[in-house]
């Protein structure tokens, strides 16, 4: 499995949430990946729903986020029942992690 953490440069949530998914992603048998989206045409390209995303296997960690289309150079807030956030909640990654692969 891939893990992907898509950014833009500069964005502090990304920034500061990295070291995390590193940790994350070091209990696990995956491979990290890091992603600059550095324009709005790689943005949309790459179907970026804003800083930081993550993905694996190429599918995004937030449940739903399949059916948006705001792919854009923003700041992303996670909606969480606890509050929105800045970036997403361990139990989102770990629950994409645990999926079959496919």
């Amino acid at each position: 499995m891939k893990v992907e953490l898509l950014y833009f440069g500069g964005c502090p949530n990304a920034e500061r949430y990295l070291p995390h998914l590193r940790q994350i992603v070091a209990t696990t048998s995956h491979q990290l990946v890091e992603l600059e989206i550095i324009d709005e045409e790689q943005a949309v390209a790459q179907s970026f729903l804003g800083s930081p995303t993550v993905r694996v296997d190429g599918r995004d960690v937030e449940p739903g986020a399949v059916e948006r289309a705001d792919f854009g150079m923003s700041c992303r807030i996670y909606l969480t029942a606890d509050g929105s956030r800045g970036t997403p909640p361990d139990e989102w990654v770990w629950r994409a992690l645990d999926e079959p692969e496919g």
